[in-house]
């Protein structure tokens, strides 16, 4: 009877290590609860965007990939540095054209003709917003994380996403007295930043590092000499690999953890 009560004590204990473990590294706005959101914003007043779309990435990766790379990007950084991860946005702007009476957006016409393939609607893809309407979405939550208490925002991925708020981010930033940052920066050039092509060598290799269960290259066509339908960047079936995709989290973790780290130390 000892013994069992013992060994009840012992497994009580170990679970509640790894249940306070858990809680410590509670980074997603939607968990916390009131404490653990005091907590944590009193430590690093820093809101991590994801920028996601619902867009197709290749036949290989889920539709989902903007969102699912930079939401995970951002919980490595927000457990490495501090702060709290939104929820991801699922909208957003590119560039769109009229053909035949159908809405061509992104990747449905992007390098089309470069790539020896029919302009076409891609299955899947379900995400474009005017970029007025995007605007006033970032905006009003800006306002919000400011009310809330934020003072440093971290905003990242797909490419037109976050190529829109870093062209507002100066007005934005003074307009609302919050420090922003993008996670776009050196590496980037050669293959190891985050999210620097489309379903290609860098974000497949992302993918495969963050989800692997969710890449199917066997979905891919084996002949090289057909280019991969909607795929920009390099060749992911030559170039790809978990290694690349661990490679470029660990330096772009490093690298934003010393910004953010210097932005904090400036409040």
């Amino acid at each position: 009877m000892k013994k069992k009560w013992i060994f009840t004590l012992i497994t009580l204990i170990i679970f509640g290590m790894v249940h306070a473990q858990e809680n410590s590294s509670k980074v997603l706005y939607e968990e916390l609860t009131p404490k653990e959101f005091r907590q944590r914003i009193a430590d690093a007043p820093i809101a991590y965007l994801p920028l996601g779309t619902i867009e197709w990435h290749g036949e290989h990766l889920p539709l989902g990939s903007d969102g699912l790379q930079s939401k995970s990007f951002l919980e490595t950084l927000a457990i490495e540095v501090g702060g709290i991860v939104l929820p991801m946005y699922f909208l957003g702007p590119d560039k769109s054209k009229m053909v035949d009476g159908k809405q061509l957006i992104g990747m449905d016409y992007h390098k089309a003709e470069e790539h020896g393939r029919p302009e076409q609607q891609l299955d899947g893809s379900a995400y474009w917003i005017s970029d007025s309407l995007f605007s006033d979405m970032v905006e009003a939550t800006l306002v919000q994380l400011k009310r809330a208490g934020f003072k440093i925002v971290v905003y990242h991925g797909h490419g037109p996403s976050t190529g829109f708020v870093s062209k507002m981010s100066e007005e934005w930033q003074e307009k609302y007295d919050i420090k922003m940052f993008n996670c776009w920066g050196e590496g980037g050039g050669n293959g190891y930043g985050i999210m620097t092509d489309h379903a290609a060598m860098n974000e497949t290799s992302l993918v495969m590092a963050m989800y692997p269960e969710l890449v199917q290259m066997e979905n891919l066509p084996s002949d090289t000499a057909h280019w991969p339908l909607g795929v920009s960047g390099k060749d992911p079936r030559i170039f790809a690999s978990p290694e690349v995709g661990i490679k470029s989290i660990n330096n772009q973790k490093e690298r934003m953890g010393q910004i953010l780290r210097k932005a904090l130390s400036e409040l």
